[in-house]
């Protein structure tokens, strides 16, 4: 195995939650060991908040390190003491603005639009907008209850997908749909890394908690990576401890 790649939310971190530090610790052990990718909805500054401030990374492990915001639609590598963009697929002004008038119209269509949400509903990520249910602070036990078996973000795709058919409409977390230019996904982030590292699909190994069909890291699945499911932070721990402890890296056994 030669790169490591993870889902954020509720894989490395409960939702919008920081980086607990078990796993920080297994982390920054990957890192001495193999390159490592974290791809998710967030955008860069969330990135930020809840992962680097709390890895507490060396330079060389960051430099091991593939970040890949807003579902693999902006890429970025630590080179000389700072973050630097390789690709951001915006979405034009005039896109952005149909996409969240669209947003809105359909959520108060469906009854999802939340009267006193916790944050902003609809988020403009620049390469992705993102509706939040109730709000981007809302409580994590809130978040699991309002839609536990996907239904309503799942009404709430095809409504949408009907009204922006030039886009890419998808479940995000247990609350939230995004949209991005259509054809990139956290496959399209994937397969960029196989480019730009010269790793093979079959070399890498993605571990995530949605790779259900329907969830945001399907895609990565269906693309044919080695895929690895998890259902917590605690769970990944595990997994990638026992991963390190058999030496799976760049051919050892």
């Amino acid at each position: 195995m030669k790169l490591v790649a993870f889902d954020l939310d509720d894989t490395l971190a409960p939702s919008k939650s920081a980086l607990p530090q078990p796993v920080a610790q297994v982390l920054r052990r990957l890192l001495d060991k193999t390159p490592v990718c974290v791809i998710s909805g967030g955008r860069f500054q969330q990135f930020e908040t809840q992962l680097l401030n709390h890895l507490h990374a060396s330079d060389t492990q960051l430099r091991q390190l593939h970040l890949m915001p807003t579902c693999g639609t902006r890429y970025l590598r630590y080179r000389n003491g700072d973050w630097h963009t390789i690709y951001a697929h915006d979405l034009s002004e005039n896109t952005r603005a149909q996409a969240i008038q669209a947003i809105e119209q359909a959520a108060r269509q469906l009854g999802y639009w939340h009267p006193h949400p916790r944050g902003p509903i609809i988020e403009d990520r620049g390469s992705q907008i993102t509706f939040s249910a109730l709000g981007q602070q809302a409580h994590l036990e809130d978040k699991a209850s309002w839609d536990p078996d996907g239904t309503k973000r799942a009404k709430l795709c095809e409504v949408l997908a009907q009204a922006l058919p030039q886009l890419q409409v998808r479940a995000g977390g247990s609350t939230s749909v995004d949209i991005t230019e259509k054809g990139i996904d956290k496959a399209f982030g994937m397969n960029h890394l196989v480019d730009s590292t010269g790793i093979s699909r079959e070399e890498m190994l993605f571990i995530g908690d949605r790779l259900d069909e329907g969830g945001n890291d399907y895609p990565v699945k269906a693309a044919g990576f080695p895929t690895r499911q998890v259902t917590s932070w605690q769970d990944t721990v595990e997994v990638v401890t026992a991963l390190l402890n058999r030496e799976l890296f760049n051919g050892e056994q």
